[in-house]
């Protein structure tokens, strides 16, 4: 089983976004500090539900100050960067860190971003597929060149290869992870044996779906046996520790919606389309009964349910629900201490 934090960077009400960025870099070095696996970063724009624009840029610096832990992105939004610039990034990241990088990626939704970084909504509804093989075609050809359509530029050299960089360790390049949250995307995914990384917003029987469909894609492209018993498939949730149950999800309760109802409607669509926002109070109290909140058994009961029920052995969790600095080290600290040992 291994264990990550998920970091939004969430800004909650009456906060400022230096002190929601701090508590993000803080709770990673926590993270390295509790023995956890894994660090993901999300990536959001112009809205305070998460203050982190680059998660790449984010976990550079965090690469940067950690030795062992692995840092990766939850998601990098492709459709508003090119894909060669994040390839190469990831490549960058991929051997100075010793391997230690994941990128994942996602389409993202239909936001002002897209009008503001220019690649438009057809980038969002259509583009992502030819998105995807391009990034993959970087990070795994020497010379890459882009064919047509939005991408068409003549072939040159990939400068950093990262397959040849670090000498046989992480030799294959940086994993990459595919957000899906539709029959779609987890069929993109299983075609080109990606594994997925599947939302908090989703419990274990629907996450259960949707890795038996990735299954039955993977096996119809053609994917041997062995890619699929190692998918590496990524469970995101929620957790928080106390010594009473209800104290765990009071704490989430408390703060929760405030945050998710400021950054939520925050968001604003490309072309004004009308978009249904969850009810904060509600969202908070189904993820307090989706994820591992409670106390330390709970919680290590709850993992190692989803992990049964989906065949999931890794997670991302979102730590940060406190919106509190001290609460948040505490409960990255617990996390490792009292969650991870009964889990082996």
């Amino acid at each position: 089983m291994r264990v990550g934090s998920f970091v939004l960077a969430a800004q909650f009400p009456g906060q400022g976004q230096g002190e929601a960025l701090h508590r993000a870099v803080r709770s990673a070095e926590v993270a390295e500090e509790a023995g956890l696996d894994s660090v993901w970063l999300a990536e959001h724009h112009f809205v305070p539900y998460g203050t982190c624009p680059s998660a790449t840029t984010l976990a550079a610096l965090l690469l940067g100050r950690t030795r062992r832990i692995r840092v990766g992105t939850a998601v990098s939004v492709l459709p508003t960067v090119h894909p060669v610039a994040l390839g190469e990034q990831a490549a960058l990241l991929h051997i100075t860190s010793g391997g230690r990088f994941s990128l994942g990626v996602g389409r993202g939704g239909p936001w002002v971003d897209l009008e503001v970084f220019g690649p438009g909504l057809e980038a969002y509804e259509k583009g992502f597929p030819d998105s995807l093989d391009l990034l993959l075609r970087w990070l795994r050809e020497p010379r890459v060149g882009g064919s047509g359509g939005r991408f068409s530029f003549r072939e040159v050299d990939v400068v950093p290869r990262p397959q040849e960089a670090l000498n046989g360790h992480g030799a294959s390049g940086p994993e990459v992870i595919v957000a899906c949250t539709s029959p779609s995307s987890v069929r993109l995914a299983a075609q080109r044996g990606l594994p997925m990384l599947l939302g908090m917003h989703v419990g274990d029987d629907e996450k259960a779906e949707m890795v038996a469909l990735w299954n039955r894609h993977a096996r119809a492209a053609g994917h041997p046996p062995e890619v699929l018993a190692a998918s590496g498939h990524v469970s995101a949730g929620v957790v928080q520790i106390a010594d009473r149950r209800l104290e765990a999800a009071e704490t989430l309760q408390k703060a929760m919606p405030g945050w998710l109802r400021q950054g939520l409607e925050a968001h604003v669509t490309v072309d004004g389309r009308k978009r249904a926002m969850r009810d904060p109070l509600a969202y908070t109290e189904m993820l307090c009964g989706l994820h591992p909140v409670g106390t330390p058994q709970v919680c290590a009961d709850r993992i190692s349910a989803t992990s049964e029920r989906t065949g999931i052995t890794r997670f991302a969790l979102l730590v940060e629900g406190s919106g509190d600095l001290a609460t948040t080290e505490e409960n990255v600290r617990r996390l490792g201490a009292e969650v991870l040992p009964q889990l082996g």
